[in-house]
């Protein structure tokens, strides 16, 4: 049962394999350190052609964004250390987060990445 705030479902068969590999090369764009760029870029000219394309960039950008905070505002804590171990978690999070994205993209899912903060 889906929640009023996922993404609708796509068939796995209305998902074509160059949008698959576009939703890979996204969240691979983040990993080799284009975490905002990368991804925008893909979805800005794509978007209008795929709806996978648009979902799985929004959702994708949306999660970069809400971590950089996350990891911006852990390193303000670090001046008063609880900061370094909320830093590390946050990295470790962004990193396996990803990964899982890559997966489910191969699989021409969307992924609700947790924790994210919906601001397109």
């Amino acid at each position: 049962m889906e929640t009023p705030t996922s993404p609708p479902a796509l068939p796995y068969s209305a998902v074509t394999q160059d949008e698959k590999t576009l939703g890979i090369v996204m969240h691979v764009l983040c990993l080799v350190g284009f975490p905002i760029l990368g991804p925008l870029i893909v979805w800005l000219v794509k978007k209008d052609q795929s709806s996978y394309i648009d979902l799985q960039g929004r959702e994708l950008l949306n999660f970069q964004l809400s971590f950089l905070v996350y990891g911006f505002l852990s390193f303000l804590l670090c001046f008063i250390l609880i900061g370094i171990p909320l830093l590390i978690g946050v990295g470790v999070a962004t990193v396996v987060l990803t990964i899982i994205g890559i997966v489910n993209a191969s699989e021409g899912k969307i992924y609700r990445f947790p924790l994210t903060i919906r601001l397109l």
